[in-house]
């Protein structure tokens, strides 16, 4: 879908196919895999679309089936897809997920090295159609693709930043993507300061500021320039703090947890839209925790994530 009307967001990152595992046990025994679509940036793309906000996601993919089956799947869901380049003879990065009964997180085995998102550069970005949005969403995993990746993530912030649009980050760490946790820890803060809306789980604050308390980590990236910090903080729900207001939102109740991924896509999903409709503070990080509990009970990234009629139904 290419959309007519202005951009309410805009986000930029990596896109790959995720084989899901038909049952448990180790991947290399599993027979029937179902093809899902992953990806930090487009499970909140798909998220904001499905309560109706104008979303546009810009990126690179392979010309390959996976591809063409990863553009077919996000227009489907209404994002503007119209700056996503299928590049000749490279690759779309791909994913098994395992399966798990207990609630733990899954075994992931990636296959990403050098897909054609990792080869993505600033001159790759329509910039009069990133300015053409209010905000920018933009995270850690991306990021940490590759240094070109990295580049496109810091230009892309400043840019919107120095333009008057506001920008969320979150820190969605994938250590194993850096060179070092140093290198992490740095990239991601220097990041973290081009955000107006910073958005830590709070074992990854832990890890990135040296501070044990949600409060801390709050003020830590508000020294760094951030409007407003909002700390995942799991079953104990989130802490929020924009330097005048600061509270805590309990968590939504979960029946039971069937896969933890993509809950923090989900929290984003509900805070954003939240946020750039114009709700208070509190009632937009309730959105997020509400979405967050949503994501953790399906075994799918996005099949948690809500339209805006549920949205509706639930009083959010």
């Amino acid at each position: 879908m290419t959309t007519t009307e202005p951009l309410d967001v805009v986000t930029l990152g990596e896109a790959m196919v995720m084989l899901v595992a038909g049952q448990p046990g180790p991947l290399e025994q599993v027979e029937i895999f179902h093809k899902r679509t992953a990806g930090a940036e487009t499970n909140v793309a798909i998220g904001l679309a499905r309560l109706g906000l104008h979303v546009g996601w810009g990126s690179r993919l392979g010309q390959d089936s996976l591809g063409r089956y990863l553009l077919d799947s996000l227009r489907g869901e209404g994002v503007d897809c119209s700056r996503v380049a299928l590049a000749p003879g490279e690759r779309t990065g791909l994913l098994f997920k395992g399966r798990v009964l207990d609630g733990s997180d899954p075994k992931v085995e990636y296959h990403r090295a050098g897909s054609a998102a990792s080869r993505m550069r600033l001159d790759d970005v329509d910039l009069d159609w990133l300015l053409s949005a209010r905000h920018l969403h933009a995270t850690g995993v991306f990021a940490a693709v590759s240094a070109d990746s990295f580049e496109v993530s810091r230009q892309t912030m400043r840019l919107m930043r120095e333009a008057g649009r506001t920008v969320s980050f979150d820190t969605n760490l994938r250590p194993t993507l850096w060179a070092s946790t140093e290198a992490m820890r740095a990239g991601i803060n220097e990041l973290a300061a081009l955000a107006d809306w910073v958005l830590p789980g709070i074992e990854e604050g832990r890890l990135l500021t040296g501070e044990h308390e949600p409060e801390a980590v709050a003020r830590f990236y508000l020294g760094l320039g951030a409007r407003l910090v909002v700390v995942k903080l799991g079953p104990d729900g989130a802490y929020y703090d924009d330097g005048t207001r600061s509270g805590h939102v309990p968590a939504s109740p979960v029946e039971r947890v069937v896969d933890t991924v993509g809950a923090g896509d989900g929290f984003a999903v509900g805070v954003i839209s939240g946020l750039l409709e114009g709700l208070p503070l509190e009632r937009a990080v309730a959105r997020g925790a509400w979405i967050g509990a949503r994501a953790v009970q399906v075994r799918g990234d996005t099949e948690g994530l809500p339209t805006r009629a549920v949205l509706g139904l639930a009083g959010l």
